[in-house]
């Protein structure tokens, strides 16, 4: 044996004993949130809080939330238990909104769960004759879809005094022809929406800072449809059908005015349902059959599987490196969550180049996958 393949069997040796030779997909224990003889869904989390949609004896949905500080004896409690439909709830510390048909329109309420015995509500935008629906936040920043200009309009409230918020429209202000904005998300003071201005939806942004004058941008304005958009930092996600079926991209925003654009997933089944937290992208997946989850760090360029319980697992949300959803394998819609981990997690502000592993340094492990893949080339070399 020559200097270099003793060199690369050592290392390779190394490999095996580390347990790591062929990079086997990471596994988390999967923790249940929320499971019972009814429905959970359209789950959302910020932190260590996670708020649902929970289908009641009643026969309508409610909100509900838990405390996962200890996720393995998750804390739930009721947020909002009222006649008709409450759902999609978006949470951010402790603050809860959701989209409620109380008053037979839909309209976007509030609550402060600080005192989860008994949550603090607001009646955030109760038009009487129209439509407020699909809530998102951030901050102080709330926004919504909303129909009292007849199309589907942007609107963004300050929730800093939620009694009374400074609400304000962000999209359909100077167009001369009517078209939808619809599914908006909030990171700071961008905001992002699906837009059909140009007969198929597309991806737009705002910079709403100046609250007279928002900034208005085009992230993906393609043929074909862009939607159900989710942002984080300076990158924006969203489904995408421009291969025929719906796959996930991104772009990275940093320069508003020069979206650029990448194919997170694209597979012949179908990716939907994209949620981004730092560098963590997470969708709902049909590669196998059935919806499974999966995640992409943007940062190392990885994709992982999160789930492969031969149920369905949808409607995927991210937040600090926590991953929730709902999950059908008990028959009905149930509420669970997984901590990743591990070099799936990794963060770091660029992926060094030789980093083999994904999990954002160069070590003897990296060394050892280089060795086994030079030896699977089975090249010689004369020494």
């Amino acid at each position: 044996m020559n200097g270099k393949h003793f060199v690369a069997y050592c290392a390779l040796a190394f490999l095996l004993v580390a347990g790591i030779s062929n990079l086997p997909a990471a596994r988390w224990q999967e923790h249940i949130i929320a499971s019972g003889g009814d429905d959970q869904e359209e789950p959302d989390i910020h932190g260590g809080i996670v708020v649902w949609q929970q289908f009641v004896v009643e026969g309508d949905y409610d909100i509900f939330a838990a405390d996962i500080q200890n996720i393995t004896d998750p804390d739930v409690f009721g947020v909002f238990e009222e006649v008709d439909d409450q759902t999609d709830p978006v949470v951010y510390e402790q603050m809860v909104a959701w989209q409620d048909f109380y008053e037979g329109t839909w309209d976007i309420v509030a609550a402060d769960i600080t005192n989860r015995l008994e949550p603090e509500i607001f009646f955030i935008a109760t038009e009487p004759d129209y439509n407020e629906q699909s809530p998102a936040i951030h901050g102080n920043t709330l926004v919504w879809q909303d129909d009292y200009w007849v199309d589907w309009y942007i609107i963004v409230a300050d929730v800093t005094e939620p009694n009374w918020p400074s609400a304000y429209p962000i999209t359909g202000l100077h167009d001369e022809y009517a078209f939808d904005q619809q599914s908006p998300a909030v990171y700071r003071t961008t905001v992002v929406w699906q837009d059909d201005r140009f007969a198929d939806n597309d991806i737009f942004s705002a910079d709403i800072w100046r609250r007279n004058r928002p900034e208005e941008n085009d992230v993906a304005i393609f043929d074909y449809d862009q939607q159900s958009p989710a942002v984080s930092g300076e990158w924006v996600v969203w489904q995408d059908d421009y291969s025929g079926n719906w796959d996930i991209y991104a772009a990275d925003i940093s320069d508003p005015e020069s979206p650029i654009e990448y194919v997170i997933a694209e597979h012949d089944a179908d990716q939907t349902h994209p949620d981004i937290d730092a560098n963590i992208v997470v969708w709902q997946d049909k590669r196998h059959g059935n919806w499974d989850i999966y995640g992409y760090n943007l940062t190392t360029g990885w994709e992982f599987r999160i789930t492969d319980d031969p149920a369905d697992q949808q409607k995927p949300a991210v937040s600090s490196g926590v991953v929730v959803w709902q999950d059908k394998r008990s028959g009905n819609w149930d509420i669970y969550a997984v901590v990743l981990d591990g070099p799936e997690a990794a963060r770091c502000t660029a992926k060094p180049a030789a980093d083999l592993d994904h999990n954002c340094r160069v070590d003897i492990y990296d060394f050892a996958i280089m060795a086994s893949e030079w030896l699977d080339s089975n090249l010689e070399t004369n020494l």
